[in-house]
């Protein structure tokens, strides 16, 4: 990408599949992507309880489950629904050309 555009280009869309986590390095950033009915979307990984790959957790309605402690985050806004997590987790800005999705890192 060029100078001063924000977006990087990150994964293909067909590898979010719906109702699936993945979870990659951007820039040094661990991205977490999600596909909601159709739409694409991009949170921080981590948990914010405890350093643990929100991938290995689960899809439950709209929230990604952390499988270490059971925390729920809204996989569209970041919000924590329950402890032990208080923190809510980064949303990165996504757009999608050619199949590819690209975030705001």
């Amino acid at each position: 990408m060029s100078v001063g555009t924000p977006f990087v280009r990150a994964i293909p869309v067909s590898d979010v599949p719906p109702d699936k986590l993945v979870s990659i390095d951007v820039q040094g950033t661990r991205v977490l992507f999600s596909n909601l009915g159709g739409e694409i979307h991009a949170v921080s990984a981590i948990c914010t309880h405890e350093e643990f790959d929100l991938a290995q957790g689960f899809v439950l309605d709209n929230a990604v489950v952390c499988a270490l402690h059971l925390s729920q985050f809204d996989l569209r806004t970041g919000e924590v629904y329950n402890p032990p997590a208080t923190e809510p987790l980064r949303v990165f800005n996504v757009k999608i050309e050619e199949n590819v999705i690209f975030v705001e890192v």
